[in-house]
């Protein structure tokens, strides 16, 4: 992986993308308690700040929450939603998703409603089932439910994650989003890691040239595999090494 990343760290172009909880930020409880570790914070702001190199944080939550969490502004580039909202402009629906959104906050809402420890998130197109608080039973329960009901509903784009289901009105995914950002910045190369399920939209869309890092236990399209948050801290500041003595030596 030493070799890879100081190759990725050599291209013209470089776009690093991560997603966020249980990558930058360890796992917590409570969601809203997130936060990156402070060393990975500090090494992603001076990535961004290099020539030809463009930070995103890819996430499956939504926009206005991954910002307030993550506590990064431009020039790093967020992306929130599974890919459904970039930082230039949020996702739009037609009236036919709005009507779809309307009745899916309904439908789970009535489902939830009384089952300890599940939270609801509401999302600009769509809702996320969290049951990370809940007990076991309850958790698998409450899943299993939703995504025989309205999960399976005729336009409704269901993405499973750990101890959370995500539903959407628009077909979006971390893959088509990293495809997409290395479209819009022209990147020669991307490194990406992800740790959930969903990030293996990403992890397989990578290319010859680029590094896909999966970051914990579980099979994985990634080349590449880190254990835990911290040891993608090491990563990163290797990769920050390496791209400042590449620059340095161009």
């Amino acid at each position: 992986m030493a070799e890879a990343v100081r190759s990725v760290a050599a291209v013209p172009r470089l776009l690093v993308a991560f997603d966020f909880d249980g990558v930058l930020a360890p796992i917590v409880d409570v969601p809203s308690d997130a936060r990156p570790l402070p060393e990975t914070a500090r090494v992603l702001s001076e990535l961004a700040e290099l020539p030809d190199t463009v930070v995103a944080l890819v996430s499956g939550r939504g926009l206005a929450d991954l910002g307030a969490v993550s506590g990064f502004t431009a020039p790093v580039r967020l992306v929130g939603s599974h890919g459904g909202e970039f930082d230039d402009g949020a996702a739009v629906l037609d009236d036919e998703q709005r009507a779809r959104l309307d009745a899916l906050v309904t439908e789970l809402s009535a489902l939830v409603d009384g089952e300890p420890g599940v939270a609801l998130e509401a999302k600009p197109a769509g809702v996320a089932v969290h049951v990370r608080n809940a007990p076991a039973e309850v958790g698998a329960r409450v899943l299993a439910a939703a995504a025989a009901g309205p999960g399976a509903r005729p336009g409704i784009e269901s993405t499973p994650g750990k101890a959370v289901l995500d539903m959407s009105v628009m077909r979006t995914s971390k893959g088509s989003a990293i495809d997409l950002l290395r479209e819009r910045v022209k990147a020669d190369a991307v490194i990406f890691g992800g740790d959930d399920v969903t990030d293996e939209t990403a992890l397989a869309r990578m290319r010859p040239g680029d590094v896909g890092v999966k970051v914990g236990e579980g099979e994985t399209a990634a080349a590449y595999r880190v254990a835990d948050p911290e040891a993608v801290t090491e990563l990163l500041t290797t990769l920050l090494a390496e791209r400042r003595a590449a620059i340095a030596g161009s």
